[in-house]
């Protein structure tokens, strides 16, 4: 019954979809088993993820070039032997990386290179840009060591560094150059290391490699930054100083347009360099955990290898961290002042608003005035015409033959015409005065 459920599953219990793949991730295999004597060429290309599928088929047809059949096309990473070398591919977020391995013992350090069994034509379809490029030897432990005087030589007579590493198991040494094939070397002697430090060691020296050049990435874009920022400050501390001495809201308003316009600048430089300094403090956090992982010692007369470069890549990450907190700042000024010019300016217009409305009280007072006035003359004149008619009336009545005093019947009838129409006015001012208010309250 037991042996039943466990066929079935979980005894039963539904399992989450992707924990094989996560539990798979965990336990992938990091560390390539490598043999000494062996080299290793290391190639680390920035690409967009949009390459991906491009690489893929590049590797697929590389292996296809040496016999090797691949059968699933969605991979991330891939270890596979082709004839003289063994390739190892990576996708990363932003870069990809090609290793390049070959058991095999040799002569002469850097003589002939890992990377130099690999088709050139295949190498230059590559998609990216190439930002570490790296040879690794690594000696067998029955080979005698090496004199300063035989690395220089192997370095290209350049300053070499060195130290123990992996508790004093194995000696590295490299002189931290880039040589005329476009690669930096590192030579690693076996004093004591056991089979899987191996890869261990080399995994170690590829990533602090690459981690270091990702994590100053953005010193490029940083010295183009700084000189922006200067000049925006300069900027601001003029229209600030404008700000000041500012009496018209027009001007007001064109301050504002330039404090809102500095404000986008810097927002644009923020966005474009926020993710790159991101990404910089996570790759050096990691090369720095590297770094201690590879338990460096000193080799007597020589720098240790990531003493000096440790120092370098953290002179950077402190500029870094100051040009990002600088934009930070001078975002928060510029908003400061754009809040203080806004509220100026809402204060002033308001101001005129309320003089505005001032002057609309008077013009409708003047205007009742005046509508006053002309319904005063407007009495005047229908009382003035109606009176006529009455008299052209009463002259055909008496002519009529009605014996009547004209002037006398025309005189009576003044105050009676006057205030008929002065009511009747009165009442239709009224009818259209309601009439108007009736719509007002329906548009509401």
């Amino acid at each position: 019954m037991t042996n039943n459920l466990l066929k079935h599953g979980l005894l039963g219990l539904s399992e989450y979809a992707e924990r094989e793949m996560l539990h798979s991730e965990l336990n992938a295999e990091v560390y390539e088993l490598i043999n000494i004597p062996s080299q290793l060429s290391q190639l680390v290309l920035l690409s967009d993820r949009q390459q991906t599928n491009r690489e893929r088929e590049l590797v697929i047809q590389l292996c296809e070039h040496f016999g090797v059949k691949i059968l699933n096309n969605a991979f991330d990473q891939l270890s596979v032997e082709l004839g003289d070398f063994r390739l190892r591919w990576e996708r990363h977020t932003e870069y990809s990386t090609y290793i390049f391995y070959r058991d095999e013992s040799f002569e002469e350090p850097f003589a002939k290179p890992a990377i130099t069994y690999v088709p050139p034509e295949w190498l230059a379809q590559l998609p990216g840009e190439v930002v570490v490029a790296t040879h690794i030897e690594l000696e067998d432990r029955r080979r005698p060591g090496h004199s300063l005087r035989e690395l220089a030589a192997l370095f290209s007579s350049n300053a070499v560094i060195g130290s123990k590493v992996s508790a004093g198991s194995a000696s590295v040494w490299s002189d931290n150059q880039i040589h005329p094939d476009g690669f930096t070397r590192f030579l690693v002697h076996d004093d004591n290391l056991r089979s899987r430090q191996v890869g261990r060691l080399v995994q170690r020296l590829l990533e602090i490699e690459t981690y270091r050049m990702l994590t100053i990435l953005p010193l490029a874009l940083t010295r183009e930054i700084i000189p922006k920022l200067e000049q925006y400050d300069d900027q601001l501390a003029e229209l600030m100083t404008a700000n000041t001495v500012l009496n018209a809201i027009d001007d007001e308003q064109r301050l504002l347009v330039k404090l809102t316009a500095l404000a986008s600048e810097i927002e644009k430089i923020s966005a474009q360099s926020s993710h790159r300094f991101g990404a910089s403090q996570t790759y050096h956090a990691i090369m720095q955990q590297r770094i201690i992982e590879l338990r460096e010692g000193r080799i007597e007369g020589l720098q240790m290898l990531y003493e000096f470069r440790k120092q370098r890549v953290t002179s950077a990450m402190g500029t870094f961290e100051l040009v990002r907190s600088r934009l930070e700042t001078l975002s928060l000024r510029v908003e400061r002042a754009t809040s203080m010019l806004r509220t100026r300016v809402d204060i002033s217009m308001e101001s005129q608003i309320r003089d505005l409305l001032k002057s609309m009280d008077n013009r409708a007072h003047l205007q009742l005035r005046l509508q006053e006035t002309v319904e005063g003359l407007s009495v005047v004149v229908l009382s003035y015409y109606l009176l006529g008619i009455t008299g052209y009336g009463l002259k055909a009545i008496k002519a009529a033959g009605l014996d009547i005093d004209i002037e006398l019947m025309t005189g009576l009838a003044i105050p009676i015409v006057v205030t008929i129409v002065f009511f009747a006015i009165r009442k239709f001012r009224r009818m259209v005065s309601k009439s108007a208010s009736g719509e007002g309250k329906k548009g509401k």
